[in-house]
């Protein structure tokens, strides 16, 4: 009894997955001027590790990103617009 306990708790604290929360976040993102624009900010999205979908709406100027909170964050994804070239900031 006392095996199999401990086998159960130490299979929670390993693992980090039991933590991790799918999240939504809306991004205000400066500079697109085409649909090339929307399509480089979508791409650098979907490159961070954790990024389960990216929609980019070149009209709102705005990206919604669906994201694992355990292989992800806000600073990444601001980051990987950035490194792409355009700017965003949290608008959620």
């Amino acid at each position: 009894m006392i095996r199999l306990r401990s086998t159960a708790i130490l299979g929670v604290l390993i693992s980090s997955s039991a933590f991790a929360a799918e999240r939504t976040i809306t991004l205000a993102v400066q500079n697109m001027a085409c649909d090339y624009c929307s399509s480089a900010v979508r791409k650098s999205l979907e490159a961070v590790p954790g990024v389960a979908k990216a929609i980019v709406s070149l009209n709102d100027k705005t990206a919604i990103v669906t994201y694992d909170d355990a292989k992800a964050d806000v600073k990444a994804l601001i980051g990987a617009t950035t490194r792409a070239g355009y700017l965003s900031a949290s608008r959620s």
